[in-house]
Protein backbone atom coordinates (compact mmCIF):
# COMPACT_ATOMS: atom_id res chain seq x y z
CA UNK A 1 0.00 0.00 0.00
CA UNK A 2 1.49 3.62 -0.98
CA UNK A 3 2.48 5.36 1.45
CA UNK A 4 3.76 8.46 -0.56
CA UNK A 5 1.12 10.48 0.15
CA UNK A 6 0.85 9.97 3.91
CA UNK A 7 -3.11 8.66 3.88
CA UNK A 8 -3.83 6.05 6.13
CA UNK A 9 -7.30 4.35 5.71
CA UNK A 10 -9.44 6.11 8.40
CA UNK A 11 -9.51 2.74 10.66
CA UNK A 12 -7.12 0.19 11.29
CA UNK A 13 -6.51 -2.76 14.20
CA UNK A 14 -4.66 -2.07 17.24
CA UNK A 15 -3.20 -5.22 18.15
CA UNK A 16 -2.34 -4.55 22.03
CA UNK A 17 -5.43 -6.80 22.47
CA UNK A 18 -3.69 -10.00 21.25
CA UNK A 19 -0.49 -9.45 23.40
CA UNK A 20 -2.84 -10.58 26.20
CA UNK A 21 -3.60 -7.53 27.36
CA UNK A 22 -5.93 -7.82 30.82
CA UNK A 23 -7.20 -11.13 29.65
CA UNK A 24 -5.81 -14.25 27.78
CA UNK A 25 -6.77 -14.50 24.06
CA UNK A 26 -5.83 -18.34 22.96
CA UNK A 27 -4.43 -18.53 19.89
CA UNK A 28 -7.15 -19.75 17.59
CA UNK A 29 -9.02 -16.58 18.47
CA UNK A 30 -6.32 -14.62 17.85
CA UNK A 31 -5.63 -16.30 14.32
CA UNK A 32 -9.63 -15.86 13.91
CA UNK A 33 -9.92 -12.30 15.04
CA UNK A 34 -6.55 -11.32 12.91
CA UNK A 35 -8.82 -13.20 9.55
CA UNK A 36 -11.77 -11.47 10.24
CA UNK A 37 -10.25 -7.89 10.12
CA UNK A 38 -8.78 -8.88 6.37
CA UNK A 39 -12.19 -10.02 5.71
CA UNK A 40 -13.40 -6.77 6.66
CA UNK A 41 -11.46 -4.98 5.10
CA UNK A 42 -8.82 -3.46 7.07
CA UNK A 43 -5.36 -3.00 5.90
CA UNK A 44 -3.70 -0.86 8.73
CA UNK A 45 -2.14 -2.82 11.42
CA UNK A 46 -0.26 -1.63 14.56
CA UNK A 47 1.58 -3.66 17.06
CA UNK A 48 4.51 -3.10 19.25
CA UNK A 49 7.30 -5.11 20.94
CA UNK A 50 5.99 -4.41 24.21
CA UNK A 51 2.07 -6.14 23.82
CA UNK A 52 2.84 -9.38 25.34
CA UNK A 53 6.26 -9.16 24.99
CA UNK A 54 6.38 -10.10 21.71
CA UNK A 55 3.22 -12.29 21.30
CA UNK A 56 0.89 -9.72 19.65
CA UNK A 57 3.75 -9.55 16.89
CA UNK A 58 4.33 -13.15 16.88
CA UNK A 59 0.40 -13.52 16.03
CA UNK A 60 0.34 -10.68 13.75
CA UNK A 61 3.60 -11.49 11.68
CA UNK A 62 1.40 -15.42 11.69
CA UNK A 63 -1.21 -14.12 10.08
CA UNK A 64 -0.07 -11.04 7.62
CA UNK A 65 2.74 -13.49 6.12
CA UNK A 66 0.40 -14.96 4.36
CA UNK A 67 -1.35 -11.90 2.47
CA UNK A 68 0.32 -10.08 -0.23
CA UNK A 69 3.17 -7.29 1.29
CA UNK A 70 1.65 -4.29 -0.88
CA UNK A 71 -1.60 -4.22 0.59
CA UNK A 72 -1.59 -3.60 3.89
CA UNK A 73 0.39 -0.95 6.32
CA UNK A 74 2.72 -2.31 9.32
CA UNK A 75 3.22 -0.32 12.43
CA UNK A 76 5.66 -1.31 15.37
CA UNK A 77 7.43 0.43 17.82
CA UNK A 78 10.64 1.13 19.01
CA UNK A 79 12.12 1.60 22.64
CA UNK A 80 12.11 -1.28 24.09
CA UNK A 81 14.84 -4.20 23.67
CA UNK A 82 14.50 -7.99 24.94
CA UNK A 83 16.20 -10.78 25.83
CA UNK A 84 15.70 -14.17 25.67
CA UNK A 85 15.49 -14.63 29.46
CA UNK A 86 12.81 -15.08 32.29
CA UNK A 87 11.21 -11.29 33.05
CA UNK A 88 11.44 -9.20 35.82
CA UNK A 89 7.91 -9.75 37.76
CA UNK A 90 7.66 -5.91 37.78
CA UNK A 91 7.46 -6.13 34.04
CA UNK A 92 4.90 -8.49 33.63
CA UNK A 93 1.86 -6.40 33.87
CA UNK A 94 -0.75 -5.32 32.26
CA UNK A 95 -0.23 -8.67 30.17
CA UNK A 96 -1.16 -12.00 31.17
CA UNK A 97 0.46 -14.89 30.11
CA UNK A 98 3.04 -13.03 27.81
CA UNK A 99 6.50 -14.56 26.66
CA UNK A 100 9.37 -15.31 29.24
CA UNK A 101 11.35 -12.29 27.59
CA UNK A 102 12.89 -9.69 29.47
CA UNK A 103 13.19 -5.84 28.81
CA UNK A 104 14.64 -2.76 28.69
CA UNK A 105 14.56 0.49 27.16
CA UNK A 106 16.85 1.93 24.72
CA UNK A 107 16.21 4.98 23.00
CA UNK A 108 19.49 5.44 20.85
CA UNK A 109 20.20 4.26 17.60
CA UNK A 110 21.51 1.16 18.60
CA UNK A 111 18.70 0.49 20.52
CA UNK A 112 16.19 1.45 17.82
CA UNK A 113 18.18 -1.14 15.08
CA UNK A 114 18.01 -4.07 17.52
CA UNK A 115 14.19 -3.08 18.30
CA UNK A 116 13.70 -2.79 14.49
CA UNK A 117 15.38 -6.45 13.88
CA UNK A 118 13.97 -8.25 16.65
CA UNK A 119 10.38 -7.47 15.53
CA UNK A 120 10.99 -8.36 11.52
CA UNK A 121 12.21 -12.18 13.08
CA UNK A 122 9.04 -12.29 15.06
CA UNK A 123 7.16 -11.05 12.34
CA UNK A 124 8.43 -13.04 9.25
CA UNK A 125 8.06 -9.81 7.49
CA UNK A 126 11.12 -7.40 6.39
CA UNK A 127 9.56 -4.40 5.76
CA UNK A 128 7.90 -2.10 8.31
CA UNK A 129 6.38 0.84 7.00
CA UNK A 130 5.76 2.94 10.03
CA UNK A 131 8.25 2.92 13.34
CA UNK A 132 6.61 4.34 16.50
CA UNK A 133 9.15 5.51 19.06
CA UNK A 134 6.74 3.90 22.12
CA UNK A 135 6.22 5.31 26.11
CA UNK A 136 9.09 8.18 26.47
CA UNK A 137 6.86 9.27 29.13
CA UNK A 138 6.86 10.37 32.92
CA UNK A 139 5.14 7.56 33.78
CA UNK A 140 7.49 4.72 32.55
CA UNK A 141 10.79 6.34 33.21
CA UNK A 142 10.70 9.34 35.83
CA UNK A 143 13.95 10.72 36.37
CA UNK A 144 15.54 9.02 33.44
CA UNK A 145 13.43 10.25 30.91
CA UNK A 146 15.79 13.56 30.20
CA UNK A 147 18.80 10.59 29.80
CA UNK A 148 16.18 8.78 27.34
CA UNK A 149 15.51 12.33 25.41
CA UNK A 150 19.18 12.60 24.95
CA UNK A 151 19.75 9.25 23.43
CA UNK A 152 16.62 9.66 21.30
CA UNK A 153 17.85 13.34 20.34
CA UNK A 154 21.53 12.66 19.91
CA UNK A 155 21.28 9.43 17.60
CA UNK A 156 17.58 7.88 18.02
CA UNK A 157 15.62 9.99 15.67
CA UNK A 158 18.72 10.79 13.14
CA UNK A 159 18.58 6.87 12.68
CA UNK A 160 15.32 6.84 12.14
CA UNK A 161 15.20 9.77 9.78
CA UNK A 162 18.40 7.78 7.99
CA UNK A 163 16.03 4.77 7.67
CA UNK A 164 13.31 6.78 6.09
CA UNK A 165 15.25 8.80 3.83
CA UNK A 166 16.53 5.05 1.77
CA UNK A 167 13.03 4.01 1.81
CA UNK A 168 13.64 1.39 4.27
CA UNK A 169 10.28 2.90 6.30
CA UNK A 170 7.85 5.63 5.13
CA UNK A 171 6.78 6.98 8.81
CA UNK A 172 8.25 8.24 12.02
CA UNK A 173 5.40 8.40 14.80
CA UNK A 174 5.53 8.82 18.89
CA UNK A 175 3.02 7.12 20.56
CA UNK A 176 2.06 8.27 24.11
CA UNK A 177 -0.83 7.83 26.56
CA UNK A 178 -1.34 10.96 28.66
CA UNK A 179 -2.23 14.55 27.93
CA UNK A 180 0.89 15.93 29.72
CA UNK A 181 3.45 14.03 27.74
CA UNK A 182 1.45 14.75 24.14
CA UNK A 183 1.73 18.40 25.29
CA UNK A 184 5.92 17.98 25.94
CA UNK A 185 6.25 16.55 22.72
CA UNK A 186 4.27 17.77 20.38
CA UNK A 187 6.33 21.25 19.69
CA UNK A 188 9.54 19.38 20.04
CA UNK A 189 10.02 16.33 18.09
CA UNK A 190 10.17 16.33 14.34
CA UNK A 191 8.20 13.16 13.55
CA UNK A 192 5.29 12.62 11.05
CA UNK A 193 2.83 11.27 13.40
CA UNK A 194 1.78 11.04 17.04
CA UNK A 195 -0.07 7.71 18.39
CA UNK A 196 -2.35 8.82 21.19
CA UNK A 197 -4.62 6.62 23.32
CA UNK A 198 -6.44 8.47 25.67
CA UNK A 199 -5.33 12.04 24.97
CA UNK A 200 -8.08 12.93 22.73
CA UNK A 201 -11.56 10.75 23.16
CA UNK A 202 -15.34 11.61 23.17
CA UNK A 203 -14.85 12.22 26.53
CA UNK A 204 -11.82 14.32 26.71
CA UNK A 205 -10.71 17.15 24.50
CA UNK A 206 -8.31 18.99 27.23
CA UNK A 207 -6.22 18.35 24.16
CA UNK A 208 -7.65 20.77 21.61
CA UNK A 209 -6.28 23.86 21.96
CA UNK A 210 -2.77 22.40 22.95
CA UNK A 211 -0.99 19.07 21.24
CA UNK A 212 -3.84 18.75 18.58
CA UNK A 213 -3.77 22.79 17.52
CA UNK A 214 0.43 22.24 17.72
CA UNK A 215 0.09 19.12 15.44
CA UNK A 216 -2.16 20.70 12.70
CA UNK A 217 0.23 23.70 13.25
CA UNK A 218 3.24 21.93 12.69
CA UNK A 219 1.57 19.47 9.63
CA UNK A 220 1.85 16.26 11.87
CA UNK A 221 -0.68 13.78 11.57
CA UNK A 222 -2.42 12.24 15.03
CA UNK A 223 -3.75 8.42 15.25
CA UNK A 224 -6.06 7.80 17.78
CA UNK A 225 -4.85 4.48 19.63
CA UNK A 226 -7.62 3.76 21.90
CA UNK A 227 -11.11 5.35 20.66
CA UNK A 228 -13.28 3.99 23.00
CA UNK A 229 -10.83 5.31 25.84
CA UNK A 230 -9.93 1.89 26.41
CA UNK A 231 -13.58 0.22 26.71
CA UNK A 232 -16.19 3.25 28.28
CA UNK A 233 -16.86 4.58 25.37
CA UNK A 234 -17.73 0.98 23.99
CA UNK A 235 -20.16 0.20 26.62
CA UNK A 236 -20.32 2.58 29.46
CA UNK A 237 -23.43 0.24 31.20
CA UNK A 238 -20.96 -2.37 31.17
CA UNK A 239 -20.14 -3.90 34.41
CA UNK A 240 -16.56 -3.72 34.70
CA UNK A 241 -16.14 -1.30 32.46
CA UNK A 242 -12.44 0.59 32.03
CA UNK A 243 -11.28 4.23 31.11
CA UNK A 244 -7.24 5.03 30.85
CA UNK A 245 -7.14 1.09 31.28
CA UNK A 246 -8.06 1.09 34.86
CA UNK A 247 -11.25 1.04 36.27
CA UNK A 248 -13.59 3.54 35.37
CA UNK A 249 -14.66 6.26 38.34
CA UNK A 250 -18.10 7.19 39.21
CA UNK A 251 -17.62 10.60 37.77
CA UNK A 252 -16.26 9.47 34.39
CA UNK A 253 -18.87 6.74 34.35
CA UNK A 254 -21.57 9.12 35.05
CA UNK A 255 -20.09 11.49 32.18
CA UNK A 256 -19.90 8.64 29.67
CA UNK A 257 -23.87 7.63 30.33
CA UNK A 258 -25.19 10.79 29.84
CA UNK A 259 -23.28 11.10 26.14
CA UNK A 260 -24.80 7.46 25.61
CA UNK A 261 -28.04 8.81 25.99
CA UNK A 262 -27.98 11.77 23.97
CA UNK A 263 -26.71 9.14 21.56
CA UNK A 264 -29.74 7.27 21.87
CA UNK A 265 -31.85 9.47 21.50
CA UNK A 266 -30.36 10.15 18.02
CA UNK A 267 -30.92 6.31 17.48
CA UNK A 268 -26.59 6.36 17.25
CA UNK A 269 -24.43 3.89 19.13
CA UNK A 270 -22.45 5.32 21.38
CA UNK A 271 -19.13 3.55 19.97
CA UNK A 272 -20.34 4.42 16.92
CA UNK A 273 -19.98 8.51 17.87
CA UNK A 274 -16.94 7.32 19.54
CA UNK A 275 -15.07 6.14 16.16
CA UNK A 276 -16.63 8.91 14.18
CA UNK A 277 -16.29 11.82 16.33
CA UNK A 278 -11.98 12.30 16.87
CA UNK A 279 -12.00 11.65 12.56
CA UNK A 280 -13.53 15.29 12.39
CA UNK A 281 -10.53 17.27 14.39
CA UNK A 282 -8.27 18.04 10.45
CA UNK A 283 -5.27 16.72 12.01
CA UNK A 284 -6.59 12.82 12.69
CA UNK A 285 -6.01 10.69 10.29
CA UNK A 286 -7.20 7.67 11.36
CA UNK A 287 -8.46 5.03 14.47
CA UNK A 288 -6.85 2.03 15.55
CA UNK A 289 -9.49 0.33 17.69
CA UNK A 290 -8.07 -3.35 19.47
CA UNK A 291 -10.41 -6.38 19.30
CA UNK A 292 -10.33 -9.65 21.96
CA UNK A 293 -12.84 -11.80 18.93
CA UNK A 294 -13.61 -11.67 15.41
CA UNK A 295 -16.99 -10.50 16.18
CA UNK A 296 -15.41 -7.04 17.99
CA UNK A 297 -13.84 -6.15 14.53
CA UNK A 298 -16.74 -6.54 12.23
CA UNK A 299 -18.69 -4.54 14.98
CA UNK A 300 -16.52 -1.66 14.83
CA UNK A 301 -16.22 -1.74 10.60
CA UNK A 302 -20.11 -1.54 11.15
CA UNK A 303 -19.52 1.55 13.68
CA UNK A 304 -17.56 3.08 11.02
CA UNK A 305 -20.29 2.95 8.42
CA UNK A 306 -22.96 4.53 10.80
CA UNK A 307 -24.31 8.33 9.83
CA UNK A 308 -24.18 10.64 12.70
CA UNK A 309 -26.27 13.24 12.16
CA UNK A 310 -25.36 16.83 12.96
CA UNK A 311 -27.82 17.28 15.46
CA UNK A 312 -26.23 14.52 17.79
CA UNK A 313 -22.63 17.37 17.57
CA UNK A 314 -24.86 20.21 18.23
CA UNK A 315 -26.53 18.63 21.21
CA UNK A 316 -23.54 17.45 22.73
CA UNK A 317 -21.89 20.69 22.51
CA UNK A 318 -25.12 22.29 23.60
CA UNK A 319 -25.07 20.10 26.92
CA UNK A 320 -21.79 20.67 27.91
CA UNK A 321 -20.67 17.16 27.10
CA UNK A 322 -18.48 17.86 24.40
CA UNK A 323 -15.74 21.10 24.03
CA UNK A 324 -17.91 23.57 21.67
CA UNK A 325 -15.15 23.78 20.19
CA UNK A 326 -14.12 20.09 18.71
CA UNK A 327 -14.16 20.09 15.13
CA UNK A 328 -17.60 18.20 13.93
CA UNK A 329 -17.80 18.93 10.08
CA UNK A 330 -19.47 22.14 11.02
CA UNK A 331 -19.63 24.33 8.01
CA UNK A 332 -17.55 27.37 7.76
Amino acid sequence: MDLGTGALPEIGLGCAHLGNLFTIIDEDTAAATLAAAWEAGLRYYDTAPWYGHGLSELRLGAALRRRPREEYILSTKVGRVYDASAPDPGHVAPWKGALPHDMRYDYSAGGFARSLSQSRMRLGIDRIDMAVIHDLDGKHHGDRRAVHEGDLAESGLPYLQELRAAGQIHKIGMGMNTHEDFTHFAGRVDVDFFLVAMPYTLLDQAALAGPMQVCQERGIAVVIGAPFASGLLADPRAAGATYGYDDAQAGIRARAIAIDDLCRSHDVPIAAAALRFPLLHPAVSAVIPGATEPAHVRQNVDLMKRKIPAALWADLKQRGLIDPKSPTGDPA
